[in-house]
């Protein structure tokens, strides 16, 4: 059940880990060895697009993992969020993953797993889950990066990250929290290095939607000794925040004398009017110039940690419970598009027969441009019924490549 968080700073810095030499070797080979992966979205942080039944029984008021909590009460949301853990991703899915050719799994887990802050209304016992997800992975000869998806405060406003709302993460304590839970996550796992090769230090903090950059750059400094405090042959993921990628060159950068730091960028093209009017066509364009852009012209491995095969907003509460699609023109202020019948719930071998070949075209044009850069992890592997999002069914269909090298559209990029 939950835990107290202290705020006890652990004190670790930069100029401590840049004292020890770099003797060790990475357990996957970020350098040469391409990144085939999937996010396991949904799991242990929750989304209400991704388990849309959960939030539906919680009534309207449940809009992200925290409102659900405080709505159902801690008891009531332990049992429903333990049965959901417990169900939700098992070993055959790790198996799964393995069998279609990748290697990495990114998992998502919010601060409060670690320990819960006074007011909140989040329950805690994910870790246990993320501790039998190493044994999995290990089995499956699978690496894991775990990914600190939520934030004290929220780090961009999103129900992704917990809290959807106004971003507070650089208020008060929050930072110095972030921080104590990346390395308590460090630790955990530091004897785990052989699976856990990779921590990203935060999911998607917002620049342009306030977070200082300065004061983003330092929590980044701070993060790559902290996490490293578990063992030294892990690589430090950071997020671009929301920046163009390559304008992180020379920040904490081998020529300064850090090593084994990685560029996480997200590519979606269906928060936007003007990207979901798109045909294919342009649709796999864009992304072909996004890599070439951004991707190819950073200073660190760099890799695209989230991007999607839909072409729609269509998918029910991708854009937060209660709000409409951009598609549809059921969001507030948009025009319609197009219609999002059989994208808004529903399996993938429903799509019509077009909607899956281009479907299939748009992933194979992505998994074509992001491997001219260090890798990629889909989001995600699994939803109770977005089939534009959902890879078990998409490759259970034939519309994902299976194994993940495979085309039948090649040459796009």
């Amino acid at each position: 059940m939950p835990a107290s968080l202290s705020t006890k700073i652990l004190g670790l810095s930069l100029m401590a880990a840049l004292g020890q030499a770099q003797s060790v070797s990475l357990n996957f080979d970020y350098a040469n060895e391409k990144v085939r992966g999937v996010n396991l979205g949904g799991w242990l942080v929750l989304e209400p697009w991704i388990t849309p039944s959960i939030f539906d029984q919680a009534g309207d008021g449940a809009v992200d993992e925290w409102s659900l909590c405080a709505t159902l009460g801690l008891d009531a949301c332990y049992a429903t969020l333990e049965q959901h853990w417990s169900s939700f991703i098992t070993a055959d899915d790790f198996a799964q993953i393995a069998a279609a050719g990748m290697n990495h799994v990114r998992i998502p887990v919010g601060y409060w797993a670690v320990g819960i802050m006074e007011g909140d209304p989040y329950v805690n016992g994910q870790l246990d889950y993320l501790d039998q997800a190493v044994g999995w992975a290990r089995a499956a000869n699978l690496k894991v990066i775990v990914d600190l998806h939520g934030a004290p405060g929220s780090q961009n406003g999103f129900d992704n990250s917990g809290k959807r709302g106004p971003i507070m993460w650089q208020q008060g304590e929050n930072v110095d929290i972030t921080r104590e839970v990346l390395a308590t996550l460090a630790t955990r796992y530091g004897n785990d290095a052989d699976v856990v090769t990779a921590i990203e230090a935060l999911n998607e903090p917002s620049v342009p939607g306030g977070v200082n950059e300065s004061g983003l750059k330092q929590y980044y400094y701070d993060a790559w000794g902290v996490a490293r405090s578990g063992s030294q042959d892990t690589t430090v993921v950071l997020h671009d925040g929301f920046m163009p990628t390559e304008s992180w060159n020379g920040f904490m950068s081998e020529s300064t004398g850090v090593w084994y730091v990685m560029m996480d960028t997200h590519h979606y093209e269906v928060f936007d009017n003007g990207l979901l009017a798109m045909d294919t066509n342009t649709h796999v364009g864009t992304a072909c110039k996004f890599a070439s852009d951004h991707v190819l012209t950073t200073d660190k491995w760099t890799i695209v940690g989230e991007w999607t095969g839909a072409m729609t907003d269509c998918a029910k509460y991708l854009n937060g419970k209660g709000i409409g699609a951009r598609y549809d023109g059921t969001y507030q202020g948009s025009a319609p598009i197009g219609s999002c019948d059989g994208k808004t719930e529903g399996s993938v071998t429903a799509l019509s027969g077009d909607d899956q070949i281009n479907l299939r075209r748009f992933i194979e044009g992505q998994l074509d441009a992001y491997e001219k850069g260090n890798g990629w992890l889909y989001w995600t592997w699994k939803t109770e019924g977005a089939p534009e999002w959902d890879m078990q069914e998409q490759l259970a269909a034939g519309v994902f490549p299976n194994p993940v090298d495979t085309r039948q559209f090649p040459g796009q990029c």
